[in-house]
């Protein structure tokens, strides 16, 4: 205990006590006392606690021992804030400015086919980064056929004009952000490209070879499956969720120029993807996410391979 020191005796020849001084400053006159170790603290080093004050030091010790709060699926408080959201959308948004750039002046805004034209034309950025299996067939040969594997990641960020990637924005928008406050940060992103990657490659499979598909709607089927799963794991009502979904579906299966194989291998890919997420054991709940994620990719690359064989063989 630091105190500071009194006069030896009074008047009487009996001891004087001595005041408590503050351990951290030991020139401010104290007598409070932190609850935790019991060393005398001054008004400027007194932390509220449930029960009186703690000193700095007990306050950090206690929150370095308490673990931080996780959600029902493991994810940290972090998602609460959105920023993977919030970055997807940006990137997002970014890739369509280089698109319109890199066509100058050409059809990028609009012209292309569905829903009238609204959903514009290919760039040389879309021609570059979207799914394409083989294209011409003839030397030199182009796509994913080819070994351009970075199609498959490259177009859940392209877009064929504003209207396409507005539609995809705000759906992500709608649904990242209360999927990665539930999932957190990094579960999230998984699921999001794991489920675009699952569109690009059931839209490599599943396509012509020569036409080329792009668009975050791959991972945003994905987000809808995700969403499904991980409400009736929480025995949630998903009601409000089938119809939007099967909305969703008509359009895909209806309006011409949309990838049927991109959404559909999406939805599929999510849905696992939620499962994997939904119900990993409590116990061992991170390795299990991660393996089942692990198994995910392995057959989506083995599903790659064994096209490219058909392709090229």
């Amino acid at each position: 205990m630091t105190e500071r020191p009194g006069p030896t005796g009074d008047a009487t020849g009996g001891p004087v006590p001595t005041t408590p001084v503050c351990y951290r400053h030991p020139d401010r006159e104290t007598y409070v006392r932190c609850t935790r170790c019991d060393r005398p603290i001054c008004p400027a080093c007194m932390r509220d606690a449930s029960v009186g004050h703690q000193c700095p030091e007990c306050v950090n010790e206690g929150r370095r021992s308490v673990r931080p709060a996780r959600t029902a699926f493991g994810g940290g408080a972090a998602g609460r804030r959105g920023l993977v959201t919030r970055t997807l959308i940006a990137l997002n948004v970014l890739a369509m400015v280089l698109s319109i750039a890199s066509d100058r002046g050409g059809d990028s805004m609009a012209g292309g086919a569905g829903l009238g034209g609204l959903l514009g034309g290919g760039t040389p950025l879309t021609h570059w980064g979207a799914v394409l299996a083989q294209w011409p067939p003839q030397f030199p040969v182009e796509g994913v056929a080819a070994g351009e594997w970075y199609r498959l990641v490259t177009a859940m960020f392209l877009h064929y004009g504003l209207v396409h990637l507005l539609l995809n924005m705000w759906a992500l928008w709608v649904l990242g952000r209360d999927l990665e406050a539930l999932l957190g940060p990094l579960r999230f992103l998984a699921l999001y490209l794991v489920a675009g990657l699952g569109g690009n490659v059931a839209a490599y499979l599943f396509s012509n070879p020569n036409a080329a598909s792009a668009g975050a709607s791959t991972a945003i089927f994905g987000l809808f499956a995700a969403v499904f799963v991980l409400m009736r794991r929480l025995g949630r009502d998903t009601s409000a969720i089938v119809p939007i979904l099967v909305i969703n579906l008509i359009f895909t299966f209806t309006v011409p120029g949309i990838s049927i194989p991109g959404h559909i291998g999406g939805l599929v890919t999510g849905a696992a993807m939620g499962w994997v997420l939904a119900y990993a054991p409590r116990m061992k709940r991170s390795v299990f996410q991660a393996a089942g994620t692990g198994i995910i990719l392995v057959a989506l690359l083995g599903l790659v391979l064994v096209r490219t064989a058909a392709l090229t063989g």
